[in-house]
């Protein structure tokens, strides 16, 4: 799930998808309303962050309304917090060794 994420977190599109959805649960066309692409386009943004399991769709009569889930999140942020522990530490080390050359 993690490459999924990470894959929808690529696009700024999408990463303002889910900005909004942050503020709470909206319908797709309040979603789309700002972005000067199709509601097409931003249907298929939606697919890819569902699939991710980023975003949740309830649908209410005609109306789809959406929300975020942050949990994938927070899957995406240990693993980079792990990154950057390991690296840190490789970097550290390097610079020991550059240093006692």
């Amino acid at each position: 799930m993690l490459d999924a994420t990470l894959a929808a977190l690529a696009d700024p599109t999408r990463r303002a998808i889910l900005s909004r959805l942050a503020e709470g649960e909206a319908r797709v066309t309040e979603v789309a309303r700002p972005f000067p692409i199709s509601l097409n386009s931003v249907s298929k943004h939606v697919r890819m962050l569902e699939r991710a399991k980023l975003v949740r769709r309830r649908i209410e009569g005609r109306d789809h309304f959406l929300s975020l889930d942050p949990a994938p999140l927070d899957e995406a942020a240990d693993w980079i917090a792990a990154q950057k522990k390991l690296w840190a530490w490789r970097l550290g080390e390097l610079e020991k060794v550059l240093a006692h050359g």
